[in-house]
């Protein structure tokens, strides 16, 4: 059954020839890419000739829990019997006299802080990432658009593209943990990753059950499912927390609740 808000695509009409791959084709839309990607349809897309990288940029929900789940509880307990030796210290670099010590027992507090960190981020990227508006005249940032988050908005019901795929978000991944261990004493660095890694298996778990899944009225995730529905489907430039609506408000991208109350 197709989504009655997803729009059906004329073959002879449409922009793009949907028998090929349309990762090429989309740079060549300019200054139409724009609103051709937020009219949403209910079909698969193909973005590579390569079977191989087709195979690359599809992921079975379960898969970014298989693979990132071990690796978040072993990052945890590296962290907290590291932190147990009690010789990491927060400013030790800066100064011996006033620098404090990092106690096992705060393992929880930092990697909640983790997840807290990667909440903002997650908002950060999904706005100014995946939603900025790539110029009409760039080929190639349009191109790159609609590979990270523009054929999600054209095809918001492929579930294989629903996830992050574990090949690219090692890269997006590694390069995270790569600043937090620039920034903070090693042990630190990898509690708070530890916890922001955590966060990012919660969003992306939740992001395929906002699509896919049917929670219960008047529940804390049906509201955010609604929320996600109107961000697809009429607020594109609002309604960016997909976790939590939390970032919204400072930010002033908040969806307006009456257009879920004269829906109600």
């Amino acid at each position: 059954r197709m989504d009655p808000r997803c729009k059906t695509v004329d073959v002879e009409k449409d922009l793009v020839d949907w028998q090929k791959p349309l990762l090429w084709q989309v740079g060549y839309l300019a200054e139409k890419y724009d609103e051709w990607v937020h009219q949403p349809v209910d079909r698969p897309i193909r973005l590579f000739h390569s079977d191989f990288l087709e195979s690359l940029s599809k992921t079975a929900w379960y898969v970014v829990f298989m693979v990132w789940t071990p690796v978040v509880l072993y990052l945890s307990w590296v962290s907290y019997t590291s932190l147990a030796q009690g010789n990491t210290r927060l400013f030790s670099s800066f100064t011996t006299v006033y620098s404090i010590p990092i106690h096992k027992y705060y393992f929880p507090f930092i990697f909640l802080l983790g997840m807290f960190l990667w909440s903002l981020l997650e908002y950060l990227i999904h706005r100014f990432v995946f939603h900025m508006k790539p110029p009409a005249s760039n080929y190639y940032l349009i191109t790159l658009h609609f590979l990270l988050h523009g054929q999600h908005h054209k095809s918001p019901f492929d579930s294989s593209r629903l996830v992050f795929p574990p090949v690219p978000a090692s890269i997006v991944i590694g390069f995270f943990y790569g600043i937090l261990q620039l920034l903070l004493p090693e042990v630190l660095g990898l509690s708070v990753f530890a916890g922001g890694l955590c966060g990012y298996v919660v969003y992306d778990m939740m992001h395929y059950y906002l699509h896919y899944g049917s929670p219960k009225k008047g529940t804390y995730l049906y509201g955010l499912k609604a929320y996600h529905v109107k961000h697809h489907f009429e607020h594109q430039k609002s309604g960016f927390g997909i976790t939590t609506r939390f970032w919204d408000h400072p930010f002033r991208t908040l969806i307006p609740e009456e257009t879920f109350e004269k829906e109600d």
